[in-house]
This record gives C-alpha cells, sequence and structure tokens, in this order.
C-alpha cells in the first residue's frame, strides 16, 4: 500500500489514546505525517489531515483540539492562511508552524497572521518537537483554566448584582425576569440566536435603580410626578448603570447596551451623542421598545397590540424593524422557528440553543444563541459522560 493510500485511510481518523489533549497536524507529505504517527502515536493523541481544507473539516467534526501544527508551504491553501482560519473556527486551539523555510518573513507573518505559539523550521530533533508540544498543551491548560476561573467571576458578578437588585427594588425584580423572556422572543423573531448579551443587559437594565433616593424610586413607581431635580437623575440612569458595569470584565458590551437603552433612534435623547439608527446595539433597540412597550401596558392599560399600534406612529422613536418582531411575538406569538426538547445524544449540527446547557450541578457550559458545531456536539457528549448534563436541552433548527 502507497503512503498517499495509508494515510487516506486515516488522515481523519484519531489516535484515541488514554492521554492528554488531541493534536492535529496539517502537511501535504503523507510520507511526514507518517512519521509523525510513528514517533508520537505512544505519547499524544493524533490525527493528520493532508490539507488545510481537510484540517478545517477535522476541527468541525472531531475537535476541539488543544494543538494544531502545520506546515508552512501547502499546495491550494499554505500554513499561515490554514492557521489564520483556525484562529477564526477554534481560537482555543493552540498553533504551531512548522517548515524548512526558516525567513524572517514568514515567522513574521505566521505570528501577526497565524497568531501562532511556536514557529518551528526543518529538521527538529525529536526530543524538542516533543517538548513543544507538551508546552503547548500546557498553554492550551493554562487557556482553559483561566476562562474557567473568569467565567465562574462573571457568573458570580451577575448573581451578586441581581440579588443586590431584588433587595434594593423588588417591585423590579419580576418585570426584569419578564422582560428576558419577551426580549429572547423578539430577538428570535428578528433572527437574532446570539441572546446572552441581551438577556443580561435585560436582567441588569435597572441596576442604576439602586443609586435613587428612596423617596424617588417610590415615586417613580407609583407614577407620582418627581421634582426637576429628580427627573435629571432619572434621564441619566441609563449612563449610570454603564457605569457601574463598564468595568467588569466581559461585561463591556453589556454595559454598552444599557447606555444605549433609552436612546430614539432618531439619535435624540440620553446619552447625547451622535450615534443613531442602527449604530445603535440591537440590543439596546430591543429594549427601548420593550420598556416602552411595558410603560404604556402599566401606565395606561393598554393591550401590547394597542400599544405596539401607538408605537408605531412615532417612527423617530423606535427601530421599525424592532417594533415590526415585536408584534409578531408577542401578537401572533411568533419567533420564526419552533423549540424542541432533545437529549445530548440526540443534538445535531446547526441546531441553535435556546436556552443555557448546563451540569446538574448547575455549572454554564453553553450559553443560548450558540449554533452547534459537530466539535461543540462532541464535547457536550464527552461531558456528560463525565459529569451529567442537565436534560432536556431546548433547540431550534434554522435550516
Amino acid at each position: 500500500m502507497s503512503d498517499k493510500a495509508e494515510l487516506s485511510g486515516i488522515s481523519a481518523q484519531t489516535k484515541l489514546m488514554p492521554f492528554g489533549y488531541k493534536i492535529l497536524f496539517v502537511d501535504d507529505e503523507p510520507n511526514i505525517l507518517n512519521a509523525y504517527q510513528r514517533q508520537l502515536r505512544n505519547r499524544f493523541q493524533l490525527t493528520t489531515a493532508l490539507s488545510g481544507r481537510e484540517g478545517l473539516e477535522i476541527i468541525q467534526k472531531e475537535g476541539p483540539f488543544s494543538v494544531v501544527v502545520a506546515d508552512m508551504r501547502m499546495p491550494e491553501m499554505d500554513g499561515i492562511t490554514f492557521l489564520e482560519k483556525v484562529q477564526e473556527v477554534a481560537p482555543d486551539s493552540v498553533r504551531l508552524m512548522l517548515t524548512g523555510n526558516a525567513d524572517q518573513q514568514t515567522a513574521i507573518d505566521a505570528v501577526n497572521k497565524g497568531n501562532v505559539f511556536r514557529f518551528m523550521t526543518k529538521p527538529w530533533p525529536h526530543e524538542l518537537l516533543v517538548s513543544t508540544l507538551e508546552a503547548a498543551q500546557k498553554q492550551y491548560h493554562l487557556i482553559h483554566a483561566e476562562r474557567e476561573v473568569l467565567e465562574g467571576t462573571l457568573n458570580g458578578s451577575i448573581k451578586l448584582l441581581l440579588e443586590i437588585l431584588s433587595i434594593a427594588v423588588p417591585s423590579i425584580s419580576d418585570r426584569t425576569v419578564t422582560l428576558r423572556e419577551t426580549a429572547i422572543g423578539v430577538a428570535h423573531a428578528m433572527q437574532v440566536f446570539n441572546t446572552w448579551e441581551l438577556e443580561t443587559a435585560a436582567m441588569l437594565s435597572h441596576i442604576a435603580y439602586i443609586t435613587l433616593p428612596p423617596e424617588t424610586l417610590a415615586k417613580t413607581r407609583s407614577g407620582e410626578q418627581v421634582s426637576e431635580a429628580e427627573q435629571q437623575i432619572i434621564d441619566h440612569l441609563p449612563e449610570t448603570g454603564h457605569k457601574l458595569l463598564a468595568n467588569i470584565p466581559r461585561l463591556e458590551r453589556v454595559a454598552k447596551i444599557i447606555l444605549y437603552q433609552d436612546k430614539n433612534f432618531d439619535g435624540s435623547g440620553v446619552p447625547f451623542d451622535a450615534v443613531s439608527g442602527e449604530d445603535i446595539p440591537i440590543e439596546a433597540r430591543i429594549l427601548k421598545v420593550l420598556h416602552s412597550l411595558k410603560d404604556l401596558e402599566e401606565r395606561d392599560g393598554l393591550s401590547a397590540d394597542l400599544a405596539l399600534e401607538q408605537m408605531q406612529e412615532t417612527s423617530d422613536t423606535y427601530d421599525p424593524q424592532v417594533l415590526q418582531a415585536a408584534a409578531k411575538y408577542l401578537i401572533t406569538g411568533e419567533d420564526e422557528l419552533p423549540h424542541i426538547d432533545v437529549d445530548v445524544s440526540e443534538l445535531q449540527a446547526g441546531q441553535v440553543l435556546v436556552s443555557n446547557v448546563e451540569t446538574e450541578d448547575g455549572r454554564l457550559l453553553f450559553t443560548a444563541g450558540n449554533k452547534l458545531s459537530g466539535a461543540i456536539i462532541e464535547k457536550l457528549i464527552n461531558y456528560h459522560q463525565v459529569q451529567k448534563i442537565r436534560e432536556p436541552i431546548q433547540v431550534f433548527v434554522t435550516g
């Protein structure tokens, strides 16, 4: 059997071993890939690919890979282009470049475009290759450890803020839960599927209310007239909320959504800047519509359809596409696609998460809005075998 024929049979098959994370080698030379298999298969879990295109397909189907190693000179797609694409589809994978070309510009391009962890020139000692792969795996582990700490800190911060809000302004809690659910439905009606930032902004949209004096807060809830000074404070609540959240890691965009949640579509209103129309974050435009809708329902006793009809008469205030989506969701009950409850074993590529995926003890794995790929599904299946995932999982298919 030729080397080419031998590689075609194993190039997309992972050599599953009881150690370490998976590593993907990409090279158009079958002899070199065979050499990697012989030298490294007893120490690492290896998968090989004969081209950049095949490598990307394997990442989608069999990922995640802790380390991706690519040769520089390959036909159709060179190593730098391949690793640049790997960075887009699998940003956590640590990338290595192997080449016989020690040209300085090649190394610079590999670092700048492919964001490679190490650049190695041929020939290289076996011990150096092994130590480099081990260092890359440690880097991958470090990335994930830092992410888990950050996500745990972030989730804890959000939970604490919500608890403070519920204690300081008990009447707001139920409203924010309803706001979150409605915002998700409107977003889905607009084909906006990644809703984590929208959901978080909806839950924290009133966080600045904790800064209001009790007397002013009571007036806002009862509808009693406020003083000019109090109104000025109320008008700037979105800016206050932005300041409270802007310095929390990974909540920067949530803070921006809250900053613009009262901004009119024509650019008027707080904050007083030049941002208008579609330059306003879509999540903020959704919250603008839903806040006003809720006010009309509570203050004037209007039904959702009458409130939306009245809002449509002030086209400069609201994004017409958001109004249309709100009507579709609230009046006709449509959010584009039916929800399906599935178990982990029934997940399919292309489905979109409607609900967060969590372990049975409450650890967040993936947020609602993520589109499932083969790599994500494999990760969930593997995770489910070690630590049970809460089932069923709510998904819908985007086609």
